[in-house]
C-alpha cells in the first residue's frame, strides 16, 4: 500500500530506549529475568482465536496462532505462513505455504489446517456479533493441490483476499469434527504456530506465556511471559509507576506528564481506527429517549437532520485537547486523512450550535429532547469522560444526554441486545473498506456485511458503491471509489466521528526498546529486553 507523506510520518515505528529512576531499576532488578510483565487494558474474553473481532483477541492470540499474511506497522502487507501469493483470476487466488513449520504439538502445519479455519469460521461457528464470518463468506472453495499450496475460489472478484487473511489466525485441524468455543475455553491448551507456548489463563486476571523454542522465525527475546489485565488505567499507571510490570498500554493522556517526571518514557502512536458516536435508525421508539417533559417520542435519529445536527453540536477540539491531551486527532471519517481510501473532502467542522439548532427545529424538535448516551468505561483513552464531553456540547442545542458508562463486557452485551438507542464507540480494521463494510454496511448474514452495525442503518445506494469499489484491485482506482463511498454515506451521517485517538504505552527499565504498532496490538514481540552497559 502506498501512504501519503504525513500518514508515513504518523505511522512510523517508534523505538524508544528506557530509563527509570534507580530506586525503581533496583525493584525490577529483583524480579524474574527470565519473565516480561504486561499490564493491559486488554481483558482476554476467550482462547477461540475466530469467536470475536477484537483487539484483545487479536493482540494476546497473535503469541500462540499466526496468520497467512501479517500486517506490518505500515500496515503493509508481509509474508507470514504464507510465504507468496498471486491470483490467477478474478475469482482465484494462490498462497505458497511456509514449509517447515510445527504446531506447538510438534505436528506439521499444511494446507489442511487453513481449510480447516476457513471452514469452520464460515461454516461452524456461530457467535453474537458474527465473528470473522464476513471475512470469509465470499469465499466458495478451498483445495490443496499439495500439502504446501491452498487455491482459493471466491464468489465474486477478491482482489485485497490477501488483505482479508491478514486478519485470520491459523488453528490445527483435530482428528475429527470441529472444535468449539466452550472447547478451547475449558479443554487442551490451544496449539498454534506462534512464538509462545500457551501455560495457562485465568479468565480477567492473568494470560501466562513460554517459549516457543521451536518457533519457524526469529527466536522470542523473553523466554516468559505475563500479561496482568488491568482494567483501570490508574491501576496500569500505578503498575509502571512501582515496576510491577515492565510494559503498560493504554496510558491516559493525562498521566503522560506524571510518568514522564518519574522517569519513564512514553511511546506514542496514531491508531488506524475510529471513534464514533452510533445511533438506533431502526426502530420506532427507543429507550431513554423522551420529550424534554419525559414522553416517550418517536425516534429522532431516523431523521438525518436530527444526526447531522447532534453532530454539528459536538466540540471535538475539547476531546482532542483537552481529553486527550493533545494525543488524538479530531475526525470525520472511518480513518486518519492520508490513508489509501480516505476522502479529502471530508473535514472536521467545528462546533456550529446555532445551525445545530435550527436543524433541530427543521425535523420537528426546537425544544430539543433526552435521550441517555451509553459507552464503555475503560475500554478506550477518555471514554467516559468523552460522554461527559458529548453531553456538555449537546445541552447547548437543548438535547439533554444522561451519560451512562458501563464495564466493556456489560456495554458489549447490552449494546447487542438493543438495550441502547445512541452509544459512544470504537473499533479498527485494516484498511478503510474494512470498517466501512462491517461498520456501516447494510447487516446482511450471507454477505457477511454489517457486523458492527448495531443501528441497523441501511443505505442501498452506499451499499452498491462500496460493492462497486471493492470489486477494484488495489491502487488509485480503488482508492478513489473508496473515497465516494465514504463521501457519499457521511453525508447521511449514520455515525458521528469524534476522533483517531493516539495508541500510548509505558516501559519500565529492564525493556530496551519497543515497537508501536498503529494497530494498537500490545505483544511480547515489539519488546527487546534492556542490556547491561
Amino acid at each position: 500500500m502506498k501512504l501519503g507523506p504525513s500518514f508515513r510520518l504518523m505511522l512510523s515505528t517508534l523505538m524508544i530506549s528506557i530509563g527509570l529512576s534507580a530506586a525503581l531499576s533496583m525493584q525490577a532488578q529483583a524480579q524474574d529475568p527470565q519473565e516480561l510483565r504486561i499490564g493491559t487494558s486488554y481483558k482476554l474474553m476467550t482462547l477461540d482465536p475466530h469467536y470475536a473481532n477484537l483487539n484483545e483477541n487479536t493482540s494476546l492470540l497473535s503469541h500462540i496462532y499466526e496468520r497467512l499474511v501479517y500486517q506490518d506497522e505500515r500496515l503493509e502487507l508481509k509474508p507470514g505462513l504464507a510465504v507468496s501469493w498471486r491470483a490467477l483470476s478474478d475469482t482465484q487466488w494462490e498462497f505458497k505455504l511456509r514449509d517447515n513449520v510445527r504446531f506447538h504439538d510438534g505436528s506439521p502445519f499444511t494446507a489442511n489446517d487453513v481449510i480447516y479455519t476457513i471452514e469452520r469460521i464460515r461454516d461452524v461457528l456461530k457467535t453474537p456479533s458474527g465473528g470473522f464470518k464476513s471475512y470469509v463468506s465470499g469465499i466458495k472453495t478451498v483445495t490443496a493441490p499439495d500439502p504446501l499450496t491452498i487455491v482459493v475460489e471466491t464468489n465474486g472478484k477478491a482482489p485485497t483476499l490477501p488483505l482479508t487473511f491478514s486478519s485470520l489466525f491459523v488453528m490445527h485441524r483435530p482428528s475429527q469434527g470441529f472444535q468449539t468455543t466452550e472447547q478451547l475455553n475449558a479443554g487442551a491448551p490451544p496449539l498454534g504456530t506462534g512464538p509462545y507456548r500457551f501455560e495457562s489463563w485465568s479468565s480477567g486476571e492473568t494470560l501466562k506465556l513460554n517459549r516457543n523454542d521451536d518457533y519457524w522465525g526469529p527466536e522470542p527475546a523473553w523466554p516468559d511471559v505475563t500479561f496482568r489485565v488491568i482494567e483501570n488505567p490508574a491501576a496500569r499507571v500505578a503498575a509502571l509507576s512501582t515496576g510491577e510490570v515492565d510494559v503498560a498500554d493504554a496510558i491516559p493522556a493525562r498521566d503522560v506528564a506524571g510518568l514522564k517526571e518519574r522517569g519513564a518514557r512514553i511511546a506514542s502512536i496514531g491508531a488506524a481506527r475510529i471513534n464514533f458516536v452510533q445511533f438506533d435508525v431502526a426502530r420506532d421508539t427507543l429507550p431513554g429517549v423522551t420529550s424534554k417533559s419525559g414522553e416517550a417520542i418517536p425516534n429522532p435519529f431516523k431523521n438525518p437532520l436530527v444526526r447531522r445536527a447532534l453532530s454539528l453540536g459536538l466540540d471535538r477540539g475539547i476531546l482532542v485537547d483537552k481529553i486527550l491531551a493533545g494525543y488524538g486527532t479530531a475526525a470525520a471519517q472511518v480513518f486518519p486523512s492520508g490513508l489509501p481510501g480516505t476522502s479529502v473532502n471530508l473535514k472536521p467542522r467545528e462546533p456550529d450550535y446555532e445551525e445545530a439548532k435550527a436543524l433541530l427545529a427543521k425535523a420537528g424538535f426546537p425544544d430539543g429532547f433526552n435521550l441517555t448516551l451509553a459507552g464503555p468505561a475503560g475500554r478506550y483513552p477518555g471514554d467516559a469522560e468523552s460522554l461527559q464531553a458529548i453531553a456538555q456540547s449537546w445541552a447547548r442545542i437543548g438535547v439533554i444526554a444522561q451519560p451512562a458508562a458501563a464495564p466493556f463486557s456489560v456495554f458489549n452485551t447490552k449494546r447487542a441486545g438493543g438495550e441502547y438507542a445512541i452509544w459512544y464507540g470504537g473499533t479498527s480494521g485494516e484498511a478503510v473498506d474494512v470498517i466501512l463494510h462491517t461498520l456501516l454496511a447494510s447487516p446482511d448474514p450471507a454477505r457477511g456485511t454489517g457486523a458492527l452495525n448495531f443501528g441497523n442503518y441501511r443505505s442501498e445506494a452506499f451499499d452498491k458503491k462500496l460493492a462497486e469499489a471493492e470489486g477494484i484491485a488495489v491502487g488509485s482506482e480503488r482508492n478513489a471509489a473508496l473515497a465516494e463511498a465514504t463521501d457519499l454515506v457521511m453525508a447521511d451521517q449514520p455515525i458521528i466521528p469524534l476522533y483517531h485517538f493516539h495508541h500510548i504505552v509505558g516501559v519500565g527499565p529492564r525493556v530496551g526498546s519497543y515497537v508501536m504498532h498503529p494497530r494498537g496490538w500490545t505483544t511480547a514481540m515489539q519488546t527487546l529486553p534492556a542490556t547491561e552497559n
